[in-house]
């Protein structure tokens, strides 16, 4: 065994005792603290952006997506307006919709105002505010179908039983796509294919690449709400697992990498300090950096060889006037 192998190991074994001790509530939390504590041991650290999103973090993040800055969501909600009937023309009649990292309504809203669905089912790991949302939709379509799933969307989950006889169309707004590693990505896909089964279909929103200048405003506002959003995951350590991270002595910094296609955001050590979780320290010098997350920016022919390479032909694919953002609609390609 190398030197390398012997001090992972020892390393992962102190994890191991930390979690065992530390009597987590339940398994979503366990998972996190596991999570978390890899994730820091890394060089360069990094943190998983999914855990942005617990009650306030979803609030947060729904903060942004009306901030002036930050284009995105009012461009796919443009296209979804615009190109409404025609996505409706290709979806079956009598469909579960399956959403997968279920946010606020306004999107799906769209969809089910257009097409007739039989069912919805939003999948998202905040099981409080996906009850929330989920509630509210039931109020406006009574007739509708719903079913909520408290789980994580990357992972294999199963729907339920009462959409088994219907068919499946998937549906991923919000350029959520773009946070995952290509080859991240291309595995996800994969899986919602299996997911949602034979013949099924897909809407899927992704961010376009354009002149940096935009990227940098959206995800650096002039408000700091993005700034608050990235350090809430902070907030989420200390109080789920025990951290003792101190917001002040870290920063928010958003950069576009050319080389990658993708807008980078990380919280920056403002000088050199250890924080403890779990039993276990991690020391930052400063400027050291927590890499949160990755939004990847696509071209249409791009993102089209990725959804090929996850069994997905694309159908069709919508872009706003100023191909700021694009829609694609997906088929099985089984």
């Amino acid at each position: 065994m190398r030197a390398g192998q012997r001090v992972q190991e020892s390393i992962m074994n102190v994890h191991a005792s930390a979690l065992a001790e530390a009597h987590l509530p339940d398994e979503q939390t366990t998972a996190f603290a596991r999570e978390a504590i890899e994730d820091l041991s890394q060089q360069p650290k990094k943190l998983s952006p999914k855990y942005f999103y617990d009650a306030t973090g979803s609030e947060l993040f729904e903060a942004i997506t009306r901030l002036p800055e930050y284009y995105p969501t009012r461009t796919e909600l443009s296209i979804l307006k615009e190109r409404g009937s025609e996505i409706a023309k290709i979806i079956p009649e009598n469909a579960a919709l399956v959403e997968f990292g279920a946010g606020a309504t306004t999107k799906v809203r769209l969809l089910l105002n257009q097409s007739k669905f039989a069912a919805y089912v939003p999948v998202d790991i905040s099981g409080d505010f996906l009850q929330a949302q989920a509630n509210g939709l039931k109020r406006d379509f009574p007739a509708l179908g719903i079913y909520p799933v408290a789980a994580d969307f990357t992972t294999a989950f199963e729907l339920p039983k009462a959409v088994a006889s219907m068919p499946k169309v998937g549906f991923f707004p919000g350029s959520t796509i773009g946070n995952f590693e290509p080859d991240e990505a291309q595995a996800f896909l994969k899986s919602a294919r299996q997911i949602l089964g034979r013949g099924a279909q897909m809407i899927v929103g992704a961010d376009l690449e354009k002149e940096e200048r935009l990227l940098h405003a959206a995800y650096n506002d002039a408000a700091g709400v993005t700034a608050r959003f990235n350090l809430n995951v902070l907030v989420r350590i200390n109080r789920e697992l025990g951290g003792n991270f101190d917001l002040s002595a870290f920063t928010h910094r958003a950069i576009y990498n050319h080389a990658r296609h993708r807008i980078e955001m990380h919280l920056i050590s403002r000088k050199s300090q250890t924080v403890r979780l779990l039993g276990t320290s991690f020391s930052f010098k400063p400027g050291e950096s927590i890499h949160t997350e990755n939004s990847y920016k696509y071209s249409i022919e791009r993102f089209a060889a990725l959804a090929q390479g996850a069994g997905w032909r694309v159908r069709e694919s919508w872009t706003d006037a100023a191909k700021m953002f694009s829609v694609h609609a997906l088929e099985a390609a089984d």
